[in-house]
Order: structure tokens, then C-alpha cells, then sequence
């Protein structure tokens, strides 16, 4: 009898992609992000006077800042690239057992955003040194994706956008660090190490990843192909021509430098309105937040533009800053946990019969959150435009609101996981 030689086949027990991270990790991340957004949201409750009177260094409100830059933003965003980036750059992460330890670390920004609240260095210094070792990890794990992924083949997300979004959070780190060590006695570097971490790296990973994953969850067409980034190369080119103005004080780079980041993000944005128009199913969390956040950002934009050509004042600058921090980059950013943790469920699902994916997400609890969501930023701009702390209250509390609903729509998705 002839013998019959078996051989493996090498993709026969890998996958031919990468895979999102396990479940249980990525609910601990989100987890975290909730939390912080909720205490965000409640600290904010209490410092709406001084908000609506414009005191943006105010104790309460400086917390409440650091409680969703240092805690809801980098777990829900982080989370979030565990999750999307090994499939959108076809390999996977090197070790999640590390990504534990950097959870751990990063904890740490709660000692960071407790001791800037009252400027106590020794609360400052130790939690920023564990921000620091956590971000390192992360970003490691993050760059071998972004170095490992295959020349000449597709890839749903840009190298490019991925890589200097990374390189925007070191920066912005460093400038934060830089402003606590000699006090903030600058308003341009203040607005330096915002614009950083809030386009650099929020906005500038928002159009990395959104492009694909926004028409993928509304059901609509996949935007066309292209042959390099060009809109996340502009953003970077924008945000850095602003952050030259602003530091050499000169107020046209700085004019120009808004101009280009505001075209830049206005196309993702027209996108959005496309994909919302074009969308074979009904209206979701994600692409609510994305449509609630493009309205912050255009309103952003104005409030921007008009007082880098030197108008409107300081409640202007400070109402800026509510919308593109917590309108756009937290809403936007927020707004997609649940969605993507029920997307983890789905993936990770044992073998058999499983639900529509659909069927583990609150539909419209999502949608209800995000209109919520929307009227409280409004009512907080409003509110510190017309120097009303009632206004900004009531605002803040629609905010609490939003965030608690957002967070009972993530718990409902993981009761629904298999036992």
C-alpha cells in the first residue's frame, strides 16, 4: 500500500489576519474609560459656577479636565486600537499580558489628575512616572502593528496616520510635563499641549480608523481606496504650522496653521455625512457621536478661528476648549465602547450557533445616550458663553446623565456574553 505524506498547511491553526484582543481585557479597559467619564461628568456637576464664570484653572474644573485626558480618552482609545488595529494592520500584538501591566500603569493618571487639581507635586510626579512606563508599553505594542504590517497588500488603516498619532502622544506627554514644572504661566503652551493631544492624537486617530470602521457599522459603502493618507498627512501638517504660531507668538501661522486643520477634518467630517445618508441600517451609538461630534468641531472651528485672529475674548477660548475636548474627542471617542465591546463578544464567540451581532448592543439606548449627550455639551458651551453657572449646572448634569447611560448600555452588552 502506498503511504499518503500529511502536511500541515503553515496558516492551518493561525489566523491569516490579526485578531482583536481578548474580551476580558478589553472590557477592563472600558471599564476604566467609564468610570472616569462618569467622575468626570460628577466633578464637573460641582465646579459649574467657576466654569460659567470662565475660571478654566479652577480646582474642580482642572480635575475634571485631567479625569477625561488621563482616564476616559487613552483607556477608551486605547482599548479601542487593541481591539480594531490588528485586523486593520493584518498582525497581531506581541504580548497581551503586557497590555495588563500597562493597564495597571496608567492608572496612574488619577494620582496625576488628583494632584494637579491642588497642585500637589507629590501626587503629580509618582503618577506620572507610572503614566509614563504604562504608555511606553503601549505604544511598543502599537508600534511593532504599525512595523509589522505587510508592505504591498491592502490596509484599512494608514501606517502613517497610526504612527503620528503615537508620536503626538509622547509630544503632548512631554508638554504637560513641561507646563507642570514651570507652573502655567503660558497660555500658548497651554494651547500647545492641548491642540497636540486633542488633534495630534485624538482627532488624527479618529481619521485614521474612522474612515473604515464608520461605514462598516452604519452598513454603508467602504470609502474609496487611495494611493497615500493625504488627509491625515494635511492634519499633521496643519497642527504643527498652528503649534509653530503659537509658539513663536506670531498670530497668522497660527491663523493658517486652524485653517488647514479645520479643512483637514471638515472633509472627515463630509464623509460622515455621506456615510449617514448612504447607511443600509438604522442609526447607532458610533455614527450618532461621530455625526453629534462633527456639529462640536464645526462650532469648535468657528470659536477657534475667530480667536486666533484675536477676537472673542476668553470665555470664547474656554467654550473652544468644551467643544473639541469633550464634544468631539470624548463623544466621538465614548461613543464607540459599547458598540465595539459587543463586536468583541461576536468575535470571541465559542463555536455553535451565536446571536446576530446586532442583538448584543442597546440600540436605542445608544441612540437616546448620544442625544443626551449632545444637548449637555451644548447647554456647557452656552453656558460659559453667557457666563451662566446655572446654565453650564444643568448642562453638566445632562452630561452625568449621558455618561450614566452609556455605561448601563456597556453592562447590558456584557451580561449578554456566553457562561
Amino acid at each position: 500500500m502506498t503511504s499518503v505524506e500529511v502536511k500541515t498547511l503553515p496558516m492551518a491553526d493561525r489566523r491569516a489576519v490579526g485578531g482583536p484582543v481578548a474580551r476580558g481585557l478589553l472590557a477592563a479597559w472600558f471599564a476604566v474609560a467609564l468610570a472616569a467619564w462618569i467622575a468626570a461628568a460628577a466633578v464637573l456637576v460641582g465646579g459649574a459656577d467657576d466654569l460659567g464664570a470662565g475660571i478654566f484653572l479652577a480646582p474642580d474644573v482642572v480635575l475634571a479636565v485631567h479625569l477625561v485626558a488621563l482616564g476616559a480618552l487613552p483607556f477608551a482609545v486605547a482599548g479601542a486600537s487593541f481591539h480594531l488595529l490588528p485586523v486593520m494592520l493584518r498582525n497581531d500584538l506581541p504580548s497581551q499580558r503586557a497590555l495588563w501591566v500597562a493597564l495597571v500603569l496608567l492608572l496612574g493618571g488619577f494620582a496625576v489628575a488628583a494632584g494637579l487639581e491642588h497642585w500637589r507635586p507629590e501626587l503629580v510626579w509618582p503618577g506620572a512616572a507610572a503614566v509614563a512606563a504604562g504608555l511606553a508599553i503601549v505604544l511598543a505594542e502599537l508600534g511593532v502593528l504599525v512595523a509589522r504590517a505587510p508592505r504591498g497588500r491592502m490596509l484599512v488603516a494608514s501606517r502613517a496616520g497610526v504612527a503620528l498619532s503615537c508620536v503626538h502622544v509622547v509630544a503632548a506627554l512631554v508638554v504637560g510635563a513641561v507646563l507642570f514644572g514651570h507652573g502655567i504661566s503660558s497660555l500658548e503652551l497651554l494651547l500647545i499641549h492641548l491642540h497636540v493631544a486633542l488633534v495630534g492624537w485624538i482627532a488624527l486617530l479618529i481619521v485614521t480608523v474612522g474612515r473604515t470602521l464608520a461605514p462598516m457599522l452604519a452598513l454603508a459603502p467602504a470609502a474609496p481606496r487611495r494611493a497615500w493618507p493625504a488627509d491625515e498627512l494635511a492634519l499633521a501638517a496643519g497642527l504643527w504650522l498652528l503649534v509653530g504660531g503659537l509658539a513663536a507668538h506670531e498670530r497668522w501661522p497660527t491663523f493658517a496653521g486652524g485653517v488647514a486643520v479645520v479643512l483637514a477634518l471638515g472633509r472627515f467630517v463630509l464623509f460622515m455625512a455621506r456615510t449617514a445618508r448612504a447607511r443600509r441600517g438604522p442609526l447607532e451609538a458610533p455614527l450618532a457621536h461621530l455625526l453629534a461630534g462633527g456639529v462640536c468641531l464645526a462650532e469648535a472651528a468657528v470659536a477657534g478661528l475667530v480667536a486666533a485672529a484675536g477676537g472673542g475674548g476668553g470665555r470664547l477660548v474656554v467654550a473652544y476648549v468644551v467643544l473639541l475636548l469633550v464634544g468631539w474627542a470624548g463623544g466621538v471617542v465614548v461613543g464607540h465602547v459599547g458598540k465595539l465591546l459587543s463586536l468583541s463578544l461576536w468575535v470571541w464567540w465559542p463555536p455553535g450557533p451565536r446571536p446576530k451581532q446586532a442583538e448584543l448592543h442597546p440600540r436605542r439606548l445608544g441612540v437616546v445616550e448620544a442625544a443626551v449627550f449632545f444637548a449637555a455639551v451644548q447647554a456647557l458651551a452656552a453656558g460659559v458663553l453667557a457666563g451662566s453657572g446655572a446654565t453650564v449646572r444643568a448642562g453638566a448634569v445632562a452630561l452625568l446623565v449621558s455618561a450614566v447611560l452609556a455605561a448601563a448600555g456597556a453592562a447590558w452588552t456584557w451580561r449578554q456574553r456566553p457562561s
